[in-house]
Order: structure tokens, then sequence, then C-alpha cells
């Protein structure tokens, strides 16, 4: 889908200071060891959007980041499995893709800034160790209009998807990460307007977003499937 329709589709026609951050959902230990889930619930399915991730298997990797610039953000996920008591899960693709600092998505026409047909920067895939756990180094993701910032990842057993969901990101942190010279100013949605995270939003955002400006950030999500 072209980003313009999609766009209405959604009915939307220097040197910067350090500033710390941090923001936890519930009261977690800050290792991924310690990531624990409220529920045992799986975790809300969301649309892919119109631009997945078009060759997982070609871009496996960590480091996500590419050309682009933006403020560093370290982004663990631990990957559980409603069907056994909520225990981790092990050996499933974790596939990740988002948008750059100015709302820009890689492999594909008609962005905010143009043609990104031949690029692939910010989309990834990694396999879930033995505690069900993936990480990826990225920036912290810009917005464009109509959608609250946010992450898209998939999770797959081979070739079978168990699921497509998002996370949110605390509005006060992203309104920080904004301020800064690689982004474009602050969001035009917020988490409770977007059309995906309004009717989810306690189980989209992220579990933890901690960190500042100078170093970067760490997101931590336990995502929960039906495996």
């Amino acid at each position: 889908m072209e980003r313009k329709k999609f766009i209405q589709k959604l009915g939307i026609g220097v040197v910067t200071p350090i500033l710390t951050t941090s923001f936890m959902s519930c009261d977690k230990g800050d290792d991924i060891e310690n990531m624990t889930p409220n529920t045992c619930s799986p975790s809300p399915s969301e649309t892919a959007g119109p631009f997945p991730i078009k060759s997982p298997t070609e871009r496996v990797r960590e480091n996500i980041i590419g050309n682009r610039a933006g403020i560093p953000l370290v982004i663990n996920f631990t990957i559980q499995n409603s069907n056994n008591n909520c225990n981790p899960l092990e050996g499933v693709f974790v596939d990740i893709w988002q948008c750059d600092s100015k709302g820009n998505y890689s492999e594909y026409s008609d962005q905010l800034d143009g043609n990104f047909t031949n690029e692939h920067f910010l989309r990834g895939r990694q396999t879930t160790d033995a505690k069900g756990q993936v990480t990826f180094t990225s920036i912290y993701p810009g917005w464009y209009p109509g959608r609250a910032p946010h992450l898209h990842l998939e999770i797959k057993r081979g070739n079978a998807s168990l699921l497509v969901t998002q996370v949110a990101f605390p509005e006060n942190v992203s309104k920080i990460v904004y301020a800064t010279s690689n982004y474009k100013g602050d969001f035009d949605t917020a988490n409770t307007n977007d059309g995906e995270f309004r009717d989810s939003l306690s189980q989209n955002l992220a579990d933890s977003v901690t960190g500042d400006t100078a170093n970067g950030y760490t997101l931590k999500k336990v995502i929960t499937v039906a495996g």
C-alpha cells in the first residue's frame, strides 16, 4: 500500500542537553532475566501495517541501525508460551521493523522523504535463546502522521506466524527524544488516540524504557504467544 493512501485511511489528510528518563509500567528489575509478565494471556494481535519486512531470512542481525541517525535504543524482548504456563519459548524467530527518526520505512517507496526501496535499515531477525530472549540494537523510532510512536514485530515458528503485534512507547520519553536534533518535534497522535493501541494500550506499552539522550535508552518487553 502506498504511504499516502495509508495515511489517508488513518484520516490525516544543535547540541542537545542530556536528559535522563525512566519509565516502567510495573516493578521489574533491570536485568532482562528478571522480566516477568503481568498475565499469561497472549499479547494483542495488531496489523503488520503497510510496510512489513519483505525478506526476513536476509536480515538476520542484531544491529539493525544501518545508516540511520538517532538516539540509540537497545531492544530486549522475552517471548513466552501461553500454552506452556508462560515458560520461555526457545528457537522461534522474532522479526522487527520500524521507521527512522523522520518517519521513513526502508524497502518501500512513497515515504515522507522519498524512495527507500533499495535500502534495508531498521529491519532484522533474531532467534530466541533458551530464556526466550532476543536483543536488537536500534535507534528510537520517529513518528509519522496518524500514528503514535511504535515498533512492529512478528513471532514465527519456521514459516508459521504465531503473532504479529506492535509495541507502544511511553509518551514522556518520546517527548524528550523528539526534542533532540535528529527528530522532527513532538508526535501528533497520543497513545490513547492511536487506532492500534486505544483498545489494548496496557498490553502494548513497553514494560520499561530507561536511559537518557546522551547514552541512549533500553526498552524491555515480554511478549506472550500461543506457541
